[in-house]
């Protein structure tokens, strides 16, 4: 990464923010030349996190074709992305109608689909808009792309994962290996503020964060950070609790005009490039998702996850906890247990 950063710095031949960004994409991968055909479908592409993602997912030179659908909204995207030039061709897709279109084909689906959070409104309130809306998209998935991997961005991740995993229960597609939930951004934000307390160089921090993305149910693992750093007890607490609140931070300082888009939009980004490398053959491809696992007694659990040519390879384990991080571990497994089963209870009662 330091020859890359060196690289990027003099400007060489990535003298163009598409062409740095593609390049950073690329790294521990394939050349664009040598990597197959992969195409990506977002769904929910003309949202708050649609749109950035997009666009990031646009300068991804694993790409080779992008199918943005919406219920609305989409035609304008696609054609401004469009434009960009790096290799992957993009589409766009609107209604009901053509959603089958947009999947078909699909190596990796990216669901951001959905309303964000508004100041006030709890994950159980957007449950009761977003169940719905992720339910009849996996069922499409399930009929027109039942092998692609699926990301699940949609909020709440911890009840909207076991939805989709019921849904394709339910229509005998279901591959555990397959479906993930993207908690990239609680590591994302561990990583920022961790450095930020520490002094250490953002780029060089590693972070383990594991259980589900809500509240509580985030658990940043301070202990296992590197580099290492001498953090009073009081210190990890704070930045635990900046990591569970991450989302609302931003809520709160957008004053009801939006939700975390921009960073989730980047998490999800990493994540994708991420899947798409492991399908790739690219090895030691190794990121942090909710998924199924039999590391906990829960059915689902953030954690580690080596990722290869058929999505999940292995689950890995936890790691030594701190005393601290073992109550946290303790105090998320009820309300972690409760999402979960109620994103069960939603299929199985529809």
């Amino acid at each position: 990464m330091a020859i890359v950063r060196s690289i990027l710095r003099r400007g060489s031949s990535f003298n163009t923010p598409a062409k740095a960004v593609a390049f950073r994409f690329a790294v521990r991968g394939f050349s664009a030349d040598a990597t197959p055909e992969r195409k990506v479908a977002i769904l929910g592409a003309a949202g708050g996190i649609g749109q950035p993602l997009s666009l990031l997912m646009k300068l991804n030179p694993l790409v080779s074709s992008l199918a943005l659908y919406d219920i609305a909204g989409t035609r304008g995207v696609a054609a401004d992305v469009s434009h960009i030039n790096t290799r992957s061709h993009v589409k766009g897709y609107e209604g009901d109608e053509q959603l089958g279109e947009a999947l078909e084909g699909s190596d990796v689906v990216i669901i951001p689909a959905g309303v964000p959070r508004k100041p006030g409104m709890t994950r159980d309130d957007l449950f009761k808009i977003n169940a719905g809306i992720v339910k009849s998209l996996c069922e499409a998935i399930a009929k027109f792309c039942p092998n692609a991997l699926v990301n699940m961005i949609s909020n709440p991740v911890n009840s909207t994962v076991p939805i989709a995993a019921e849904v394709f229960k339910s229509k005998g597609v279901y591959d555990e290996k397959k479906l993930f939930g993207v908690t990239t951004l609680d590591v994302v934000r561990a990583k920022t503020f961790y450095a930020g307390k520490s002094g250490a160089i953002v780029s060089d921090v590693n972070v383990p964060v594991i259980g589900g993305h809500a509240g509580i149910t985030i658990l940043p693992l301070f202990s296992q950070a590197t580099p290492k750093a001498n953090l009073s007890a009081e210190e990890i607490s704070a930045l635990t609790k900046r990591t569970q609140d991450g989302g609302t931070e931003v809520v709160e300082a957008k004053a009801g005009k939006g939700s975390a888009t921009l960073s989730m939009a980047y998490a999800g980004a990493t994540f994708a490039d991420a899947c798409l490398k492991g399908l790739n053959g690219v090895p030691d491809i190794v990121e942090f998702s909710f998924v199924q696992s039999n590391i906990t007694d829960l059915p689902f659990f953030a954690s580690k996850v080596k990722l290869g040519k058929n999505g999940v390879e292995e689950v890995l384990g936890l790691g030594p906890l701190s005393d601290y991080e073992k109550q946290g571990f303790e105090a998320l497994k009820a309300e972690l247990k409760s999402s979960i089963d109620k994103g069960v209870a939603f299929v199985q009662g529809s």
